[in-house]
């Protein structure tokens, strides 16, 4: 652990305790497998694999071990080194590459989309052709060689062997499946793809002025290639450079960090603003100090650093992800991936199989892989929004997509959770009689970067049920520790950090009221106790997960509770008081303060807009049921236009306004700013909005 080289590692990949004290033996193997894998990327194993192969050819030439099957170029040695480099890089996240077997490996390989299946197919023939092919000559005179033969009598014995009517025939398909072999290792080892192109002067000039930082030599480089705030810039990297952090790394660590960081530069001067982004990258550096790997990976892929630095120059909140989750760097490598979200489908797929890695009984790894899902997927819909392949629409879309995705995840674990510890709820329908309500923006689907989930559970369990299990429950405890168990594993912080922060204040009697409220005490409570506020919210509310016939059960009941009629005078005087209340806790002043506009709350804003509808379908649902179908306020708005309740322009003036809002508050989300605008922005929709509130609600409210 303390001294062990890297082809030790390798080595270990194979190690298995093979008589002795075997108990004693797996104690120590999992006490030495963080040394083999490591718990984040480790893009080192490229280099180190470099380093050996360079001694293996040199020990080749020496030797003159060129027509050895096992060491020669295209050999068995090759096929192993691929594989063992990708099960040192990704081996610490990845169980399922933790075998020893070497076909096992190349299989998940393809599986993981790492290597294509053609290139798996290649190898593992070719893998089978060489062993074979060891085993004839090994067989030739019981002798413990990989070479092949020189001579005419045992050449034409080994081609006979494996199946050939001549030497030259075999020679010929061997030939063939060394060079796909060493083909295939050369792609896997190659040096960074822009190397050659590589300004080598230029990286030597940063090296000698990083070397010993002169803070004011090191400004005017940065102001002399164009860098914005190069005083500042050269503050914070000679203060990383003379922090205790830095003085503390040694050897290989130090060497990365000295190569790295000229290469930043390097890279950064092609940015938009290169000085900010570099200033942002700072925190990132910071944070993998201690596992420099994480450096090696961005020299290794050039591609991936320019990502870098073009999404840090673009957005703070992307470099303050990666700063705090280093482990996210994996996701620049690819940039077709990382500019291309899946569907829903695509991401119920991914996740499924990630779990399914996972042993069902492994909680904590169950959550760092919903934790990682969720913070990867987030992360490629800001990289997608910034290089402008996802529209706002479609961002929110996207985002509540992943939540759905992950709260269908996390009932699954919780339910099998609880049911292996107390059984099913003894009914005579099988089906799980339990769903998860999205409200507000999980609801809406318009969700954004920072939201966090509104739920409330619900299940249908008669009274008197009971679990079938050894340690049996009541239905209704049986569905609160459900609920519990599901918030855990949503908000339990781990090194990943927590999944989404949930707020279930809008069940019923909010705080005060049951975690877990059965449908019929729902209904009840709807019906004859529920306050004009929380029908309004009902508007926004739909099931995200769970159980299918209660979820069309949810559905019946929320069209008819928005479909009753209701006294109109009431009705508005309830919606405007809510929406003053709102406005005077927090909005203090009630309007524009100092001259800005706070996109959400201010007059004329999103919720200005968002009570408009809402009052729109509890006033007119029960002439006009179309308006109860959705739940996101634009389609909401659609249908207004479409039952002739508002004009075709006022629709059109409220679903851009409500977009372009929108829009500022996901570029503030990413710019990690508040959602107060210059008062002189977005004026013409403001003024709409307010325009028809006053239509709606009338004067004395504008």
């Amino acid at each position: 652990q303390d001294q062990g080289r890297d082809w030790e590692r390798y080595a270990l990949i194979k190690a298995r305790c093979i008589a002795g004290d075997m108990a004693s033996g797996e104690v120590l193997m999992k006490t030495l497998r963080p040394f083999v894998y490591r718990r984040y990327l480790d893009f080192s194993a490229i280099d180190s694999l470099r380093d050996m192969k360079a001694m293996i050819q040199r020990e080749v030439a020496r030797r003159n071990l060129n027509d050895n099957i096992k060491l020669g170029a295209g050999g068995i040695r090759e096929i192993e080194f691929i594989a063992q480099c990708f099960q040192l890089i990704r081996g610490g996240q990845e169980d399922a590459l933790q075998q020893r077997p070497l076909q096992v490996i190349l299989n998940e390989l393809r599986d993981m989309e790492l290597l294509p299946a053609p290139v798996v197919q290649e190898l593992q023939e070719a893998y089978v052709f060489l062993r074979n092919t060891e085993h004839a000559i090994q067989a030739w005179r019981d002798e413990q060689t990989q070479q092949l033969p020189d001579s005419a009598f045992p050449q034409a014995g080994l081609a006979h062997s494996m199946g050939f009517d001549s030497w030259a025939d075999f020679h010929t398909v061997l030939k063939q499946h060394r060079e796909r072999v060493s083909e295939h290792f050369a792609n896997v080892i190659a040096a960074p793809e822009d190397e050659a192109n590589t300004d080598h002067s230029a990286l030597a000039h940063w090296e000698t002025l990083l070397d010993q930082p002169e803070q004011e030599a090191l400004r005017d480089e940065l102001q002399n290639v164009g860098f914005s705030d190069a005083e500042e810039l050269a503050r914070r990297l000679v203060a990383l450079l003379e922090s205790s952090a830095v003085k503390r790394m040694e050897g290989t660590a130090r060497e990365r960090l000295d190569d790295f960081l000229p290469r930043l530069l390097e890279q950064a001067q092609d940015a938009e603003d290169g000085g900010r982004a570099v200033i942002r990258l700072i925190p990132l550096i910071e944070s993998v100090l201690r596992r420099t790997a994480y450096l090696v990976l961005l020299m290794e892929n050039p591609a991936a650093l320019q990502r870098l630095v073009t999404l840090c120059d673009a957005s703070p909140w992307v470099s303050r992800q990666l700063a705090s989750h280093p482990a996210l760097l994996d996701e620049l490598l690819d940039g077709h991936n990382l500019f291309n979200v899946p569907d829903k489908e695509g991401l119920r797929s991914e996740l499924r199989q990630r779990l399914l890695r996972i042993a069902q009984d492994d909680l904590e790894s169950q959550m760092d892989a919903l934790r990682y899902f969720r913070l990867a997927h987030v992360l490629k819909v800001a990289a997608s929004e910034i290089g402008g392949t996802l529209p706002l629409m479609k961002v929110s879309d996207y985002l509540t997509y992943i939540a759905e995705v992950v709260l269908e995840a996390v009932l699954d674990i919780a339910w099998q959770n609880m049911v292996e510890k107390h059984g099913s709820p003894a009914v005579d329908d099988p089906r799980r009689h339990f769903v998860i309500l999205g409200y507000g923006k999980m609801g809406g689907i318009e969700l954004g970067y920072g939201s966090d989930l509104d739920l409330v559970f619900l299940h249908d369990v008669p009274g008197g049920a009971v679990t079938d299990g050894e340690r049996p429950l009541d239905g209704n405890i049986f569905f609160t520790r459900l609920g519990q168990r599901i918030i855990h594993i949503l908000t339990a912080l781990t090194r990943l950090g927590s999944l989404y922060e949930v707020d279930m204040r809008l069940r019923p009697s909010g705080n005060s009221g049951l975690l877990v409220s059965s449908f019929n005490a729902f209904a009840e409570y709807q019906n004859a106790q529920a306050w004009t506020w929380e029908h309004q919210a009902l508007v926004r509310a739909r099931v995200v997960a769970g159980d299918a016939v209660l979820a069309a059960n949810f559905d019946a009941l929320r069209a008819e509770v928005l479909g009753r009629e209701r006294d109109p005078d009431a009705l508005r005087e309830d919606v405007l008081n809510m929406r003053d209340k709102m406005r005077k806790h927090l909005l203090p002043g009630g309007g524009e303060k100092n001259r800005e506009f706070d996109v959400k709350q201010g007059l004329g804003g999103i919720v200005d807009i968002e009570f408009m509808v809402q009052y729109a379908v509890l006033a007119w649902s029960h002439q006009h049921p179309p308006l109860h179908t959705y739940t996101d306020n634009i389609r909401i708005l659609e249908s207004l236009q479409q039952e002739g309740l508002i004009s075709e322009a006022d629709a059109r003036a409220l679903i851009e306004a409500y977009i372009a809002f929108r829009s500022q508050s996901h570029r503030a989300s990413l710019q990690e700013q508040k959602g107060q605008l210059s008062g002189e922005v977005l004026v013409e929709e403001r003024a709409a909005v307010r325009r028809i509130w006053t239509q709606i609600f009338g004067e004395q409210s504008a």
